[in-house]
């Protein structure tokens, strides 16, 4: 299991760090983490479970605010710091930020193609299959043929396949 980590960071170290792509797949990373918490959180809600650290909050008259809300203002924050503000420092905080954004909104996709709340209906469906398509694209994009080759290898030397 030592050497697989070896390999992996090696891996990373040459495919991503060597090659000025750590802020992507700190986003990419974010942007995975956020989507598989915000899932399990309001599953949880639907549920009845967590009750008293979060709860589906709609107002008498029926207001609900969707988190996709924060997630547009998220990602329309740390566009404006990172464009027009440009900062040296902080890249990577920046980064998650803008992952974190991108999940909350992807989260709800399927509200944007249906202007009503269908989250839980079979029209839901689709803001999974956004977040599917975008993050393996990233993924593929943002890491490369090469850093996945020398993972697979990785794991096949890990496993005893090699």
């Amino acid at each position: 299991m030592e050497r697989f980590a070896r390999d992996v960071a090696a891996a990373y170290d040459r495919h991503v760090v060597a090659e000025g792509k750590e802020a992507q797949a700190v986003i990419l990373v974010a942007f995975l983490g956020t989507f598989v918490a915000v899932r399990l959180v309001t599953h949880a809600i639907r549920a009845g479970r967590l009750r008293r650290l979060f709860r589906n909050v709609v107002t008498p008259g029926g207001f609900h605010l969707h988190h996709l809300v924060p997630g547009i203002l998220t990602l329309l924050i740390t566009g404006y710091v990172g464009i027009g503000l440009a900062p040296a420092a902080g890249r990577l905080w920046l980064a998650a930020l803008f992952g974190i954004g991108a999940a909350l909104t992807l989260d709800e996709f399927a509200l944007w193609l249906n202007l009503k709340d269908v989250y839980w209906a079979k029209q839901g469906r689709d803001s999974i299959d956004a977040v599917v398509v975008a993050a393996t694209l990233s993924a593929l994009g943002i890491l490369g043929r090469d850093f996945w080759a020398d993972l697979g290898r990785a794991f096949g030397v890990a496993i005893g396949w090699l």
